[in-house]
Parts: structure tokens; C-alpha cells; sequence
């Protein structure tokens, strides 16, 4: 069980308002007859799995895309009834559990069909295309006639949807896109029967490409409001709002003299008198030791984190004397998560994905 940090003051905020406003917005810009599908995996890219499917669900989304089967049984367990789609690979030993619990999940080798055990009820299945991500799915027309062949041989195995995965939807250069999405158009085609559920788009593709034609979109990291690249952010239809802020507060301020050195390492020296502050904050949070030279905020202005980040603090350099207790913003504001990951040479998606399940989440409603 994880031990969650309650009497620390260190902790995130979730602003359920503004993954609400964030599908919102994705709904209105979507055909009337295509589904919004939340992608609440990884925790909700670190936002909490349940709390994020109860706002995106009152905000209109039709159901929930998940990683692992272990998400969506907590779906379940949290007393969510809705389509839930498990998009990674599923053991065919899980097969009636899953058959149990209503899961859909994703067929990309025809040979987990063979020996299956009668299902009751019957198995939905999504079949996954590969069109050119090179991970999971079927690789040729002949693999996906196959595939279908063996779901209709079955009278337990419900072919509900058929789906892909773009490499490039959120760059500028749509040339690879529109191959992928050429390669997805004549797989489905080519089906004997079309299934219920067609979908290929994530976030970018969901919110910059024409969905007509399709069923869902799987809605992910803008739900949070965060782009899916800064190259697509000038030609957004819509401005995302941010859901997540990181907080702490000063737990020791003292003044360092010339010479003074700090932390692990004692990489950082004081070269004058100078005040810092001790924050109860570490690598084992997910604020990892690369965030050392990052700036937080504190009431709008920016301080750099010195010496080397700890497992449980850090140390910033202050301008002047601040008392403790005083708040200190990690990310959001003007550090967001785009800020945070190009220091950190990383995507935002990695920035809140890093956060660790001791630091306690507050969410507003």
C-alpha cells in the first residue's frame, strides 16, 4: 500500500473544472455523432484515475481508455459501468475475468484466439492495426482478414472496433499522418462487417483533423490541458486549460555566508551572503534530481533549485529572507509542465506521469 504524505506540506492540485472545460471544448469541436473516450491510463497521466473519470464523465465523455487491465478493473470496482477499452496487451488466462467484467480489449495476434476457452458472456474485442507506429497490431491486410475470420468463427467473441495509433498527429508535417490514416481507411474498407466502434485519433488528431467517418476519439494528455507537442500549440482550435499544479512550502530559510557549500556533493558554493530555503520535496516525488537549476515560483517570482536535488528536499536560492511556511509553486503558473519539460529535455506527458503516489492530491471542484 502506498503511504501517502498528508502531514507534509507538499502536495498537488487537481482542477477538475478545467479537465470539464478541456473535453467541453473537444466535444463542441467533434461531429455530433462521434464519441469523446477518456484516456484515464497511468493514473490519469498522474491526476488520479478515479476522480478524473468521475469529471470526464459528467462532462459528457462516453467511456474510458486504459492501459493494463488493472485500471480498468478499478474502474469497475469504483462502480463505473461504462465502455472501457484496456488499449495494452491483455494474458488470454485473463480472458474470463475480463469477459466477466465487461472490458473490452485489444486482438492483435490472431494466434491468443486459438485455444481460447468457451467465453460467457461473450468477449469484446478491439482489433488493433498497425499502419506504422510499430508497436502493437496487425501489419498486413491478409493478418487483419485473418483475425476477422477467426472473431466470426466464434459466437463468444464480439468484434466491437478496429483501431490504430498515429506516430506523427501532433507535427506540423502531415505527410506521415496521412499515410497512416490512408493505410487505416482501406483496412477498414476492406472488413467484411464494419464494427461498432472505429477510432485513430488522440488528442492532436482529435482536435486538429476532421473526424467524419469515425466513431470515437480517445481524448488523453489535452484532457489535462496540456498540448500534445508545442509545434501543434499556434493552431489549436481551442485554448486548453491547465489541470495540475504542484505545490510546497519552505520548511527551513537561513543565510549562507561566501563559501558555503550545499548539498550532495557540494556542488553548489555561495559566492556572498545569500538566503535559501529548504523545501520538503525530493526525487522520491517524482521532482527528480534534473530539476536541479530549474526555477519555482514563489508569488510569481522565480527562484532556482541549487545543489543537487534530494530524495526527500531540495534547497532554492532566495532573493531575500521569505518566512517559513511561505508557498512555493513547482509547477504551474509560469513553470508549467512545457517549462518543466524542456528543462528537463522531456515531454509534459513524462512531468506528470513522474509525480509520485506519496505526494496527496487535492482536487477542486
Amino acid at each position: 500500500m502506498a503511504v501517502v504524505g498528508w502531514h507534509r506540506p507538499t502536495w498537488v492540485e487537481i482542477d477538475l473544472r478545467a479537465i470539464k472545460a478541456n473535453i467541453e471544448k473537444e466535444r463542441a469541436n467533434l461531429p455530433n455523432d462521434v464519441s469523446l473516450l477518456a484516456v484515464v491510463k497511468a493514473n490519469a497521466y498522474g491526476h488520479g484515475i478515479i476522480e478524473v473519470a468521475k469529471a470526464a464523465k459528467e462532462a459528457g465523455a462516453k467511456g474510458f481508455c486504459v492501459a493494463i487491465l488493472d485500471e480498468a478493473l478499478a474502474l469497475r470496482e469504483a462502480g463505473f459501468d461504462d465502455f472501457i477499452l484496456v488499449m495494452g496487451a491483455v494474458s488470454r488466462k485473463f480472458a474470463k475475468l475480463v469477459a466477466s467484467q465487461r472490458i473490452s480489449i485489444t486482438l492483435f495476434d490472431v494466434e491468443w484466439l486459438v485455444g481460447l476457452e468457451k467465453m460467457v458472456p461473450a468477449l469484446q474485442v478491439h482489433v488493433k492495426v498497425d499502419t506504422g507506429m510499430g508497436r502493437l497490431g496487425l501489419r498486413s491486410m491478409e493478418a487483419v482478414r485473418e483475425m476477422e475470420r477467426a472473431i466470426a468463427s466464434r459466437d463468444d467473441v464480439v468484434f466491437e472496433g478496429v483501431f490504430t495509433h498515429f506516430a506523427t498527429a501532433d507535427q506540423l508535417d502531415k505527410a506521415y499522418f496521412e499515410k497512416q490514416l490512408g493505410c487505416f481507411r482501406e483496412v477498414v474498407e476492406a472488413l467484411d462487417t464494419r464494427p461498432a466502434i472505429v477510432h485513430c485519433a488522440n488528442s492532436a488528431a482529435g482536435m486538429l483533423q476532421d473526424q467524419s467517418g469515425f466513431d470515437a476519439v480517445r481524448f488523453g494528455i489535452s484532457m489535462y490541458g496540456l498540448t500534445p507537442s508545442p509545434e501543434i500549440l499556434p493552431v489549436l482550435p481551442f485554448e486548453l486549460q491547465s489541470a495540475l499544479s504542484f505545490y510546497t512550502e519552505m520548511v527551513q530559510v537561513k543565510e549562507l555566508a561566501p563559501g558555503d557549500h550545499v548539498s550532495y556533493g557540494a556542488t553548489y558554493e555561495a559566492t556572498e551572503q545569500e538566503w535559501v530555503a529548504t523545501l520538503p520535496v525530493g526525487y522520491a516525488d517524482g521532482f527528480i534530481r534534473a530539476y536541479s537549476g530549474f526555477q519555482v515560483s514563489v508569488d510569481g517570482i522565480l527562484m532556482p533549485v541549487i545543489g543537487r536535488v534530494c530524495m526527500d528536499q531540495c534547497i532554492i536560492k532566495l532573493p531575500y529572507k521569505y518566512p517559513v511556511g511561505t508557498k512555493v509553486t513547482l509547477i504551474g503558473g509560469p513553470n508549467s509542465a512545457d517549462v518543466a519539460a524542456r528543462h528537463l529535455n522531456t515531454i509534459n506527458y513524462e512531468i506528470t506521469c513522474l509525480i509520485s503516489e506519496r505526494v496527496p492530491k487535492k482536487y477542486i471542484r
